[in-house]
């Protein structure tokens, strides 16, 4: 006579395969566990061995997984110093994935970022500081105020880092998407150093080609010049042209006022009041 088997009874897993549910969550732990040990041991200078040729870094301080370096720099400019707390678990897929904090004289940054072998892309940035800490980098070389900004995402990929070995060049801009503000602008060779008020850079979707030319939209915030222009700028010979009108407000100081007037001379003033304007310039 055959022997029945109750409904829970039937239902029961084989031993082998119960042993397998429960082998296979302890082999992801343990390599979980031996991946953080390493990460939290290995010192901060390993961090090199995922960098390209154009970023170098040196003065290292901590591990790893949390560790800074006093000394950067991109494509030969001094780029500052860097502090960073790394995601282990990004490991696994041969990728740092991290939190960064910035800092150049004055001028700081925090986002979290991704870099393997084919670039860095940054999310969430944003920070501020003196425009002057950034000459470094050949912006705004020789005009003072103090900026802040917030991107959405910054990408960058190291030359060479398609097809074939990465990082054989310098580091290029292919994705930005957010905003730069500048308030107390000011140069010495525009209206004898004086205030020039605030003004917006916006950076749209999209506004970077796949040749990394990018196109920006300028405005002003408020003081003694207004101010709408659009930018362009070609990667490939590294200027730029800024096109767009340019007009007093009634604060304006009378060098200013000077200035615009002779700026007339070459333009005339449109129907209203505002004057055409087109600057090229080098980075």
């Amino acid at each position: 006579m055959p022997i029945s088997r109750s409904p829970r009874q039937a239902a029961k897993p084989p031993p082998t395969e119960a042993r397998s549910r429960f082998v296979r969550p302890f082999i992801l732990i343990v390599v979980l566990a031996v991946l953080w040990v390493i990460v939290i041991a290995l010192p901060a200078s390993m961090v090199k061995r995922f960098l390209p040729p154009a970023i170098g870094m040196d003065d290292f301080s901590g591990s790893l997984w949390h560790g800074s370096a006093g000394s950067v720099t991109v494509n030969s400019r001094n780029a500052g110093a860097i502090e960073w707390r790394v995601h282990p678990w990004s490991l696994l897929g041969l990728t740092l994935s991290m939190d960064l904090h910035w800092v150049k004289v004055g001028f700081v940054a925090d986002g979290t970022a991704d870099l393997d072998r084919r670039g860095l892309t940054v999310r969430n940035v944003q920070g501020g500081g003196p425009i002057e800490d950034l000459a470094d980098f050949g912006i705004a070389q020789g005009w003072h105020g103090t900026a802040s900004f917030k991107f959405n995402e910054l990408k960058m990929v190291f030359a060479g880092g398609g097809p074939g070995p990465a990082g054989k060049g310098p580091v290029t801009l292919v994705s930005a998407v957010g905003d730069l503000n500048v308030s107390n602008l000011s140069s010495p060779q525009l209206a004898d150093g004086a205030d020039l008020g605030g003004y917006v850079l916006h950076v749209a979707d999209g506004a970077i080609t796949p040749d990394a030319d990018a196109t920006a939209e300028l405005k002003d915030t408020g003081g003694p010049l207004e101010a709408a222009a659009v930018i362009h700028f070609s990667a490939n010979d590294h200027t730029g042209m800024l096109s767009g009108t340019v007009k007093e407000r009634s604060d304006a100081p009378p060098s200013l006022r000077s200035q615009l007037a002779n700026l007339t001379q070459l333009h005339p003033r449109d129907d209203q009041g505002r004057i055409p304007v087109e600057l090229e310039f080098t980075l």
